[in-house]
């Protein structure tokens, strides 16, 4: 998708003017348009227009009370308009015209791989204009945003039998050589040497080996003298393994399991895309979790990367098991900040559905706000829950060090202070499943993945840098 900013309206299929108070749009319409855009002015209940004529698509939407309530009509303006036009053109301001943009772009994203009439129901589209003078920087920023969210919805919906930890690794090699970041893969051999026994627990059901993906973005001179560690939960398809789960509403959309490494992966990708000045780590646990072969059992006692000993208890808490190696390994970096993104809990979409994603951490309360700032600016809103030390007397277990489940209550709180054990800096956890994946449609977040946590976390650390 082209975006090009000081074009006129010309050849484009679609003219969308976005209509203020006093709205003199710099392109000559034809009479008729004209009257019905006098007549849609007068009209206090009605935001937006749609009149085809002579081939030509011409839209109208009034200013919106929020930013978000301006990408939901870039939704509406996707919805209205066939699904062949190739170019359209969006005449107003340069902070409405992005947000219409945004919404836009994001409604135009299509999962069609396995679709047998998918170049028929392909959106056509291929360009968008503005006549505002928007920077190339912000032209920049937009781009490779949707580049990085398309690519995490593409992770995300890939079935496990086209997407499993070998090859996400290698979708992952295949964005660093494009944006320029290292991408180092450690094999199964590897993973053993080091000892990371959750990762390799959960592996034990599967006939794919595990990987752990480092991912290394450093610009030339990044603001931050130490890095910030980005951690994503990686389990490509999960079962629940031995503690098995209910297909219907479960185990049908466990390919998602892996949304917080898309999460994580497509931040870094977007981040080195706009050349940000940041240095970033990024670490990638990666399996699937399966019943079969010799598949860890509830009452297996886990020896950790850090030494840390683990009572199974559910092997469908297995998130937590990967996490917490990563975690662990995290402390070689000396990192100014670690964040983790998983789609960890169920008790996290019970509590707050699928509107936000839980936080919590020990870190210093000024990344939390800059969190819930950017939450807010991009509409990919964050809800801070309590992280009282009280919460991990439940995860102490009677034979050995830790357990992996809890009592069963506040079990996204439980989850995230089991994590917090395994590391040593400053700490947020993101419980993301609610947003990560959804059954219906909500605007432009589409049905599916929808790459949740990577406009949150790239607006996060532009704020931090």
């Amino acid at each position: 998708m082209n975006l090009n900013t000081s074009a006129v309206f010309d050849q484009q299929e679609g003219l969308v003017v976005l209509v203020g108070k006093k709205t003199e749009t710099q392109t000559k319409l034809p009479k008729v348009i004209s009257e019905e855009l006098e007549t849609f002015q007068k009209d206090e209940n009605a935001p937006f227009l749609h009149l085809p004529i002579k081939g030509k698509h011409y839209v109208f939407i009034k200013d919106q009370a929020t930013d978000e309530k301006q990408r939901i009509m870039g939704n509406k303006l996707r919805a209205a308009l066939p699904k062949e036009v190739k170019s359209i053109f969006i005449d107003g301001g340069k902070s409405n015209s992005l947000l219409v943009a945004e919404g836009f772009a994001l409604s135009c994203y299509q999962y069609l791989k396995y679709r047998k009439e998918a170049a028929k129901e392909k959106f056509a589209l291929e360009t968008i204009d503005f006549s505002a003078k928007i920077t190339a920087a912000a032209i920049s920023e937009l781009s490779a945003t949707l580049k990085a969210v398309f690519w995490a919805r593409d992770l995300v919906n890939e079935p496990v039998s086209g997407l499993n930890a070998t090859q996400l690794a290698e979708a992952i090699e295949a964005k660093g050589k494009e944006a320029s970041f290292s991408v180092t893969v450690l094999e199964k051999s590897k993973i053993e040497a080091l000892k990371m026994g959750g990762l390799l627990a959960v592996n034990k059901g599967s006939v794919d080996p595990p990987t752990f993906t480092i991912i290394e973005y450093k610009p030339k001179k990044p603001s931050n003298k130490k890095p910030i560690v980005l951690i994503g939960k990686g389990v490509v398809y999960d079962t629940g393994g031995l503690s098995l789960k209910p297909t219907a509403g479960s185990m049908d959309s466990m390919k998602s399991d892996m949304a917080g490494a898309a999460c994580m992966a497509g931040t870094i990708y977007a981040a080195a895309m706009m050349e940000l000045p940041i240095h970033l780590i990024g670490l990638i646990p990666a399996t699937d979790n399966r019943p079969g072969l010799n598949a860890y059992a509830p009452g297996d006692i886990i020896t950790m990367y850090d030494g840390t000993t683990v009572e199974v208890l559910n092997t469908d808490a297995e998130g937590r098991m990967i996490l917490a190696d990563a975690l662990a390994y995290s402390d070689k970096y000396k990192p100014e900040l670690v964040i983790d993104a998983a789609t960890l809990t169920g008790a996290a979409v019970r509590a707050i559905g699928s509107r936000a994603s839980i936080i919590m951490g020990n870190a210093d309360k000024k990344y939390f706000n800059l969190l819930n700032e950017a939450g807010m600016e991009t509409y990919e809103r964050v809800v801070e829950f309590p992280f009282w030390d009280d919460y991990f007397d439940e995860m102490k277990s009677k034979i050995a060090d830790l357990n992996n489940l809890g009592s069963g209550y506040a079990g996204m709180i439980t989850a995230g202070k089991f994590l917090e054990h395994f590391v040593k800096a400053p700490y947020i956890h993101m419980d993301i499943a609610g947003p990560a994946f959804l059954d219906r449609p909500q605007d432009y977040r589409g049905f599916g993945g929808t790459g949740t946590g990577i406009r949150l976390l790239i607006n996060f650390l532009k704020r931090l840098s």
